[in-house]
């Protein structure tokens, strides 16, 4: 069986800091160990010269030279070697040894490799070797090092153990750290899968822990989140009802109509006329609301492309279309040669819902303004009209999907979505729009660009 290694936070925050706790403990021991032993091998060194040097000023150049040196010499003969090779012609004595010298040196020690000076014989040990010569006299020195190794060796031992101490002991002080630093998000995440496998019909929100700070930014991002996603999924419902509502009226009335043909129509041909009328007025207004909801749908995946145009020319040719199909009066206020950065088409249908919204709302023998300024930074267009106006309480939902006045609903014709895509063309256009009251009467729509 495949042994999976576990990828939680708790888990790879484990291996990194035991990897990087081993790593550290390996080096820093290495480093100690080979400290130690530079320091002890050069201890080693300084008691050899200087023993060699206490050799070279005894001139031992015969038995009672040797006998004085041995009695006034400190030198360890259980751990250091002498011996005293006198080359001079006049010497009876060529070779002294210190006690276990002659038994050492029976076997030639071995050279330790990049090391200077340093022997190894088996049995016996690491061993330093040092020389000097002085008035014909040749002096050498083999100083044992076991007790040095030793001591390396409880350097060596103590770091072990220090090691071994401290991957036992920490798991499990990082495993506890672990699950504070985790346990937040753990708690987060199963909040989550609780709360995406059970259906609900209101608003959700996750538990916001108090700390770590990043995971509470994280579940108040997610609160927020949650929150829009509930807002978007509520209007959703809502468009599809208002949707289904506004489509009920006009079916019923085609419906209706088409059974009224079936079953008088032979017998009272004059009610026939009268029927198609009604259904064509009725199609009529379903194509309406048909077009204005894909007119929506495409504004919501719309992405606009801006470009530079001239806004006086393109706000003439509007005035021009809707002349003819609007029954008051359009007066307009447009300077020649006002230019902006933006999507034209977008910007024309703002307009054209404007006036046929103050057209729908305004009596017949009424003016409608269009008004186009432009300041040092601003360019502002204004739709006048002198109709019925709008209440402070329908100016707050002026602009949602299908929202009309229950007193004007089925009285005024119309879909309740021409300044839904207003606003959400202005919205792409990164247009300010307000809503104001003229004076007497009337409404006024500005457009900040």
């Amino acid at each position: 069986m495949k042994f999976k290694v576990k990828q939680n936070s708790a888990s790879i925050m484990l291996r990194s800091f035991i990897l990087m706790i081993t790593v550290i403990i390996l080096l820093s021991s290495m480093t100690t160990v080979f400290a130690v032993g530079h320091q002890l091998l050069e201890t080693s060194q300084i008691n050899s010269f200087n023993i060699i040097g206490s050799l070279k000023k005894a001139v031992i150049d015969g038995n009672d030279d040797w006998k004085n040196w041995r009695l006034n010499s400190t030198l360890d003969t259980s751990t250091s070697y002498v011996q005293v090779n006198n080359r001079r012609k006049d010497a009876t004595i060529k070779n002294y040894y210190s006690p276990g010298t002659k038994k050492l040196l029976s076997v030639k020690p071995q050279k330790i490799p990049f090391i200077k000076r340093l022997y190894y014989r088996k049995d016996v040990g690491p061993l330093y070797y040092n020389t000097g010569h002085a008035r014909g006299i040749d002096y050498e020195l083999w100083t044992n090092l076991n007790s040095q190794l030793e001591t390396l060796e409880r350097v060596v031992l103590v770091a072990i153990i220090i090691l071994i101490l401290t991957l036992m002991i920490s798991p499990l002080y990082i495993h506890a750290i672990a699950d504070r630093l985790t346990n937040s998000l753990t708690k987060l995440t199963a909040s989550a899968e609780s709360i995406s496998t059970k259906p609900s019909q209101q608003a959700t929100q996750l538990p916001v822990p108090d700390r770590p700070t990043e995971v509470t930014n994280l579940a108040n991002s997610f609160n927020r989140l949650l929150n829009r996603l509930y807002q978007q999924s509520e209007k959703e419902k809502l468009f599809v009802s208002n949707a289904a509502h506004e489509l009920r009226t006009p079916i019923a009335t085609i419906r209706s109509h088409a059974q009224l043909i079936q079953r008088r129509g032979e017998e009272h041909p004059e009610i026939i006329r009268k029927s198609v009328n009604y259904i064509n007025d009725e199609s009529h207004q379903m194509q309406a609301l048909v077009d204005s909801l894909l007119t929506l749908s495409r504004a919501d995946r719309l992405v606009l492309d801006f470009s530079e145009f001239d806004l006086s020319q393109a706000l003439a040719k509007v005035v021009n279309k809707m002349t003819p199909l609007v029954q008051q009066k359009i007066i307009t206020e447009i300077p020649p040669n006002i230019k902006i950065t933006a999507h034209e088409a977008s910007i024309n249908q703002i307009v054209v819902n404007l006036l046929n919204n103050a057209n729908k709302y305004s009596a017949k023998d009424s003016e409608i303004r269009l008004i186009l300024k432009k300041s040092a930074n601003t360019v502002l267009i204004q739709v006048i009209d002198q109709g019925i106006g709008i209440s402070t309480v329908d100016k707050e939902h002026i602009f949602e999907r299908f929202y009309r006045n229950a007193e004007i609903r089925g009285s005024i014709p119309g879909t309740g979505l021409g300044l839904a895509i207003v606003k959400q063309l202005a919205d792409l256009n990164h247009i300010k729009l307000k809503i104001s009251d003229n004076h007497p009467q009337g409404t006024i729509f500005s457009l900040t660009l």
